[in-house]
């Protein structure tokens, strides 16, 4: 069982980072796909995952909300955008300052950081640790809230954003169980939204 009150004032000191682009919402719901898929996968390192998951997005909070919409998620290549680039930047000067004045080692400052420079802009994954927060950052997305704030980013509505998501995010998520997760939860998000007849 891992003991996720060590991680509150992690949370206490990114909270007035997270009012960016939903982080609020969508930090908390990926943090608890992380737990679950720790569970599942002992091997990879509790806290290495958990901080990287908590702090991955901070960085939006760094720039203006229209460019990261029209940028960050409307753009032909908005993957490769330079607002991408510049939160994941963001992320790494801010989850370290966070981190060091919480008295975290710096072993795992710099796994942590390893991870969220490039967690979106990095076409493969390092290893375990990483699969398992890029996996986590997406699979929130599968649930009702997540189709319902993320359609909204990529202007389009919950039927043609479940397509996306069956057809060009699942197929790349990087651990087995993580597509399971997206398959069943993409299923009750359809039931739940209708998207039968919607």
């Amino acid at each position: 069982m891992i003991d996720l009150t060590r991680y509150d004032p992690v949370w206490a000191a990114a909270e007035p980072y997270m009012r960016a682009r939903k982080n609020d919402v969508h930090v908390p719901l990926s943090f608890d796909w992380c737990v679950t898929l720790l569970e599942h996968y002992p091997k990879a390192d509790v806290d290495i995952c958990l901080l990287a998951i908590l702090l991955h997005d901070i960085g939006w909070h760094s720039i203006d909300h229209g460019e990261i919409v029209s940028q960050g998620f409307r753009s032909e290549n908005y993957l490769q955008s330079d607002v991408r680039c510049l939160h994941e930047a963001e992320g790494v000067r801010m989850g370290t300052e966070i981190l060091q004045d919480l008295g975290w080692s710096a072993t795992t400052i710099d796994a942590v950081c390893e991870i969220i420079d490039g967690h979106d802009t990095r076409p493969d994954p390092h290893h375990l640790n990483d699969r398992i927060v890029r996996d986590a950052d997406k699979l929130w997305r599968f649930e009702v809230t997540g189709m319902g704030i993320a359609s909204e980013w990529f202007g389009k509505n919950p039927h043609e954003y479940a397509d996306r998501l069956e057809s060009a995010i699942l197929p790349k998520l990087e651990t087995d169980y993580a597509k399971t997760l997206a398959a069943d939860a993409l299923v009750s998000s359809r039931r739940r939204l209708k998207l039968h007849v919607l």
